[in-house]
């Protein structure tokens, strides 16, 4: 590796992410300060940062062209270990009825995070050999049919809010291929025959999620979490009820505070003035990162950054929209602020890709000195 690449990296990016986990940290700390059991999760979401970045810097190191001559294998690997959940009982961790993770006893792994970036890869590398193609429709097929698979897998365990962000993440790459919008629109009038299929066929609790949104008087325990949500939020006024003092989360009436409803936290704690921080923060990195995509070198790299910033992107509407009653119920956590670990490490992955990519894009012009 040419050491004059690193010349190129983004200390930008990186100082974002950094705050990013930082407020997280700091929020996670806050949320459970008097929860015996889980008052030292913080320092366990400290010692996977420090993992994480270590992960990070080695991504970045590596060339991100060099996954071109891997795709299919990561692509057949992260395929096996979806599969791993339905027939290995004895490795797959059972959690909220759903199996999701493989337990490896210290560190549980949750492949449908993986699986994020692995189809990132595939896709850029599927959709970057028919660059300049892709308004054809037989090219957007074939990427389409490759995202299915892990789509299904994913959707089955049950994790519909994966499936989601996986699925749009890989339309916002397919439309910055340079995809028909007519085919777009073929697709779209072609799935809604499946929607009563996909209704059937979701989980029970998923449905009754779907349900309770429409109607909330329909279960009023059920709704308990996402009324607390509102409370704690709303309460929180403009500068919110100070670091620490947030009766709905101090008082454990809202639940699993560090993980999906991080952002209540903030909101009853550190106000609009903290929910703002937070806004500005994520668009500040996904502005970054769709800066890098405008830097890169060539269309695999570009479309890298694509999926990563998409997947950001979608993953935090989701998450921002349970938290204020706008969207049902998925279990999605926020990036880089929630308590995690597969999460936390797969999107510290994306952003080493995304900053291999940012320190290649004049390799060309060092080659011709």
């Amino acid at each position: 590796m040419d050491r004059r690449s690193w010349r190129q990296f983004d200390f930008v990016l990186i100082a974002i992410v950094m705050v990013l986990i930082l407020y997280g940290i700091i929020m996670i700390y806050s949320a459970n300060q008097n929860q015996a059991d889980l008052r030292d999760l913080w320092w366990t979401q400290l010692g996977r940062v420090t993992l994480g970045m270590v992960i990070l810097m080695v991504v970045a190191a590596v060339d991100y062209r060099y996954y071109v001559s891997f795709y299919k294998f990561f692509y057949f690997i992260i395929i096996a270990f979806l599969a791993v959940l339905f027939i290995a009982a004895d490795v797959a961790e059972l959690t909220a009825n759903t199996k999701r993770f493989l337990d490896f006893s210290y560190f549980p792994v949750q492949p449908s995070e993986l699986a994020k970036i692995v189809m990132i890869i595939v896709s850029a590398k599927v959709m970057a050999d028919r660059d300049g193609e892709m308004d054809k429709f037989r090219n957007l097929m074939t990427t389409f049919f490759i995202i299915v698979p892990p789509l299904l897998l994913i959707y089955l365990q049950p994790d519909l809010g994966t499936t989601v962000i996986l699925g749009a993440t890989w339309l916002a790459m397919a439309l910055m291929s340079g995809i028909s919008l007519i085919h777009v629109g073929l697709l779209g009038i072609s799935a809604i025959p499946l929607l009563p299929l996909v209704w059937i066929t979701m989980a029970d609790y998923q449905r009754e999620r779907a349900l309770l949104f429409f109607n909330p008087a329909r279960d009023q325990d059920a709704y308990f979490n996402i009324r607390q949500a509102l409370i704690s939020i709303g309460s929180g006024g403009i500068v919110g009820k100070g670091f620490g003092i947030g009766t709905q989360n101090q008082l454990h009436f809202l639940r699993v505070r560090h993980t999906d409803f991080i952002f209540s936290v903030i909101g009853e704690e550190l106000g609009l003035i903290g929910s703002f921080l937070l806004f500005g923060l994520i668009i500040a990195l996904i502005w970054r990162i769709i800066r890098a995509s405008d830097l890169a070198g060539d269309a695999f790299g570009r479309l890298i950054c694509v999926g990563v910033a998409s997947v950001i992107f979608f993953q935090s509407i989701i998450n921002l929209g349970v938290n204020l009653g706008l969207l049902p119920v998925t279990g999605t956590p926020l990036p880089f602020v929630s308590y995690g670990g597969s999460s936390l490490i797969a999107f510290l992955i994306s952003i080493g890709l995304v900053q291999s990519v940012l320190m290649r894009r004049k390799s060309l012009d060092f080659e011709r000195v």
